[in-house]
């Protein structure tokens, strides 16, 4: 279905259905974001906050569920988080206890059937799960599900854990061991019964999950960033394996597996993350600095000014012009209120929706060599495009620096990346990709001034405790079952 207002044009009913798929930016698209409560008499309104601090990493749908401990409430819906919930909204969804979600649709079916938290009624009650990543096994899991009578209502990878849990003649909390023992990938899981929260990350921590408090209450979220929104305490990381219970007895601390070699994503430090969020007892904006600077010794090169791809390389660009002493100036400006799913009817209109994104400074780069740093290629399309609009803007050099290696291989794990075969750095020369988006000169940051810029205390595990599989090849897990080879990330 199609709409056009004004010369516009969206797919879908909604206006973020598809969440920019055709985009005429080829950034990386953000994961799923979730956000939890336990033990607070207003965990409705907390979740809400949360999931707005949340909202970049998904923009499609949102949903809260709670509990009062006798019943569910819960409300899921399409669109941004302010669009979904309103006061009166917030106000029926009464209870001391939550689970929410914001997604951004990967291979999943992008419509309300798969929004997030899911709820299902099993023997004990109520569940709802929400989930941030990719099972990566979950076709298969699925077909031996199907075959033995199970009926999935969601293309959602999610939905088989709560089938696994459903058929376990154990309690809820041993069937829920069992069951995330059963899934490979990247996730973390918050589930919820009446009585009940587990939360839970996959045995390397791929996807990132921490816990805060606020006066007595318990809080979970996908980026520290939502408990600052919320003025809640961050306390720890949740650990690769770890299984937390929380009921009438207070926290319990549990495991359902041992911790493996602890590879969270990479690119939740490059690009993903809010910069004010912390990760493994790093800042983002620090180490996205740090990566910066790193990046000035590694690939110096002469210039007048150096500017940043708004938003997640901001922080780089100030620190590649705090090592050169080349000033740092806003070269490129982005509008933020364009939507993501501008799609446009000709070619000529889809390149002048470029600039609807994001404009050149022309008094800032006029008759200047610029240095442009971005945190990624993936296509090669967007950064063609932003090099072009700092030429017509009268840039007499562009020299691009990305601040992390070569993009050269797709993610399994919850990120949204084309096959390899589309990724321009799979199959292109350092010398090719600079000539297909039009530079003066180009370089990528070495995984070794990656895994040292990000430092934090995992710094002297394997890959600095990082998974860089996108980069080197190297997966944590098993990424085929039975010749399922996924193109790219689930559906969360």
């Amino acid at each position: 279905m199609s709409h056009e207002i004004k010369g516009r044009l969206w797919t879908g009913d909604y206006y973020n259905e598809g969440m920019g798929r055709d985009d005429v930016f080829d950034k990386l698209k953000e994961e799923c974001g979730i956000f939890g409560v336990f033990g607070h008499p207003e965990a409705a309104t907390l979740s809400y906050y949360g999931l707005h601090a949340l909202q970049h990493r998904g923009e499609e749908s949102a949903g809260i569920c709670v509990t009062d401990g006798t019943q569910f409430r819960y409300h899921r819906e399409m669109g941004l988080v302010k669009e979904v919930f309103d006061k009166d909204r917030l106000a029926s969804l009464s209870g001391s206890c939550a689970i929410g979600h914001v997604r951004y649709s990967t291979s999943g079916d992008s419509r309300l059937a798969n929004a997030q938290p899911l709820v299902f009624k099993y023997r004990d009650g109520d569940l709802a799960i929400a989930t941030n990543g990719n099972i990566v096994n979950e076709p298969s899991i699925r077909r031996e599900l199907e075959q033995s009578g199970s009926i999935f209502q969601t293309t959602s990878d999610t939905e088989v854990i709560a089938h696994l849990i459903a058929r376990s003649p154990h309690d809820f909390v041993t069937a829920a061991k069992e069951a995330l023992r059963r899934l490979v990938g990247g996730f973390a899981f918050l589930m919820m019964t009446n009585d009940k929260m587990l939360v839970a990350t996959d045995p390397h921590g791929l996807r990132p999950l921490t816990m805060g408090r606020l006066g007595d209450a318990y809080l979970f979220a996908s980026e520290t960033c939502a408990f600052e929104t919320v003025g809640a305490e961050l306390i720890r990381d949740i650990q690769p394996g770890e299984l937390l219970v929380l009921d009438e007895n207070g926290l319990t601390e549990d495991r359902y597996t041992d911790m493996k070699r602890r590879a969270i994503c990479a690119m939740e430090y490059v690009y993903f993350s809010r910069p004010d969020s912390d990760y493994n007892g790093s800042n983002l904006h620090s180490a996205r600095k740090r990566m910066g600077r790193k990046m000035a010794q590694e690939s110096f090169v002469d210039a007048d000014v150096v500017t940043g791809v708004p938003d997640s390389s901001i922080s780089a660009a100030i620190g590649y012009a705090e090592e050169t002493g080349i000033p740092y100036e806003l070269g490129l400006i982005k509008n933020k209120y364009t939507g993501r799913t501008f799609i446009q009817p000709s070619q000529e209109l889809r390149e002048q929706g470029v600039k609807m994104k994001l404009s050149a400074v022309r008094g800032v780069v006029e008759g200047k060599r610029v240095v442009m740093i971005d945190d990624s290629i993936v296509r090669g399309t967007t950064s063609r495009r932003i090099v072009n609009l700092l030429r017509e803007a009268g840039a007499t050099e562009v020299h691009v620096r990305i601040t992390s290696p070569p993009f050269a291989n797709p993610c399994f794990y919850g990120i949204d990346t084309p096959s390899r075969k589309e990724l321009i750095a799979s199959s292109k020369t350092m010398e090719e990709i600079c000539k297909e988006i039009n530079a003066d000169s180009l370089s990528f940051l070495s995984r070794e001034g990656l895994i040292e810029a990000i430092g934090g205390h995992a710094a002297h595990e394997p890959n600095g405790g990082m998974c860089l599989a996108c980069f080197d090849n190297d997966y944590p897990t098993v990424v085929e079952f039975e010749d399922d080879a996924k193109p790219g990330c689930g559906g969360c």
